[in-house]
């Protein structure tokens, strides 16, 4: 556990995604085709994106379905880190609003790339910024973020935005999600973490207890990470009673 739990171990993981000679610019993922641009985190080389995507009920999709109708009053979903844009995509053929942030401004262009191509940019908006910051008085029926869930020392300075998606310094991303989350949300509304025991949910739970927020888990994966059985979980943040 120790290995995988490594953050030099997850930013080499970061060097090689950016740096491999066979980086493709599509990709195939949940029956479709994405465009992939450089310095973008990539879904073919890391289960994560499809697994948040299951967890989520966002996988099922058929591959040549059109965008669900968008009601008057369909619900509004936030992305936190969107990346490439796959969860947020299939979001919005699910017929939600779809809000996605990321801190990668090359990420927000691949988002809004991935959103046309699909037919969705009409109820998808990508936005440029840093967790919730960009969402000030706006309110949303879900949130969710998947997160860069590997514990790196709180002196960590990252040298490329790419590295972000895979270590938190000093859990200081994940302490302002858990704060901030349930500040953004509808009445009824859900604010979701995807992490995995890549990371530390011990510390997670105590982070999360420090702020007033209580964590529950609403399903669970394992899934073969090389020759390590990972678990992904959903996670569900609420204001401690």
């Amino acid at each position: 556990m120790r290995e995988i739990r490594s953050y030099e171990k997850s930013l080499e993981r970061s060097r090689v995604s950016l740096h491999r000679p066979d980086r493709p610019s599509e990709f195939t993922l949940l029956g479709r085709r994405w465009d992939l641009l450089d310095h973008v985190f990539a879904p073919p080389y890391s289960p994560s994106t499809r697994t948040a995507a299951g967890l989520l009920g966002l996988d099922s999709a058929a591959p040549s379905g059109t965008a669900a109708p968008l009601a008057p009053d369909a619900p509004a979903f936030l992305e936190v880190g969107s990346g490439a844009g796959v969860i947020a995509v299939q979001a919005a053929l699910a017929g939600n609003r779809v809000s996605a942030v990321d801190v990668n401004e090359h990420a927000v262009r691949n988002t809004a790339l991935n959103a046309a191509r699909h037919g969705v940019a009409d109820r998808l908006e990508a936005v440029h910024g840093d967790l919730l910051a960009p969402f000030a008085g706006r309110l949303f029926d879900r949130i969710f973020w998947s997160s860069n869930y590997v514990l790196a020392p709180e002196e960590y300075v990252f040298h490329t935005d790419h590295e972000r998606a895979y270590v938190d310094p000093g859990y200081r991303a994940h302490r302002r999600y858990l704060t901030e989350a349930v500040h953004h949300l509808a009445p009824g509304g859900r604010a979701l973490l995807h992490f995995c025991d890549r990371g530390q949910l011990d510390l997670l739970t105590r982070i999360a207890a420090e702020q007033g927020r209580a964590l529950t888990t609403l399903a669970g994966r394992t899934v073969l990470e090389g020759e390590s059985a990972v678990r992904h979980m959903l996670l569900e943040i609420t204001a401690a009673e």
